[in-house]
């Protein structure tokens, strides 16, 4: 067999199996913790967009001043962008406090259609 002719087809392979694939992005949607309702549907349309474009989307929180001695305030307005979401997102990794942020971690959800 001809190695150029094998080296070509295996190229040719790799190139078409590379066209396949879908390079998945980290999305960030930050928020605060007293956010307006609209402002807040606002920020979770935008992560909902993210989510059917099939990237992930990382939640974060940030908190200013005394707004850190309240972390169950980030973690209550976290559990209810992840509702809103309902079944488009699968959280990935729980909210947890890193620094002056809270960060959480959504995942699309696997039973697309496309």
């Amino acid at each position: 067999m001809d190695y150029g002719k094998y080296k070509y087809e295996q190229a040719k392979r790799e190139k078409e199996a590379r066209k396949k694939q879908k390079v998945v992005e980290v999305k960030e949607v930050k928020l605060r913790p007293n956010i307006e309702k609209h402002d807040f549907e606002t920020k979770a349309r935008n992560a909902q967009r993210f989510l059917s474009d099939g990237d992930k989307v990382k939640v974060t929180i940030m908190f200013r001043g005394r707004e850190i001695t309240h972390p169950d305030q980030g973690r209550v307005l976290c559990l209810r962008l992840a509702e809103f979401l309902g079944e488009e997102a699968v959280v990935e990794r729980d909210p947890r406090v890193e620094g002056r942020n809270m960060v959480m971690f959504l995942a699309p959800t696997a039973n697309k259609h496309d």
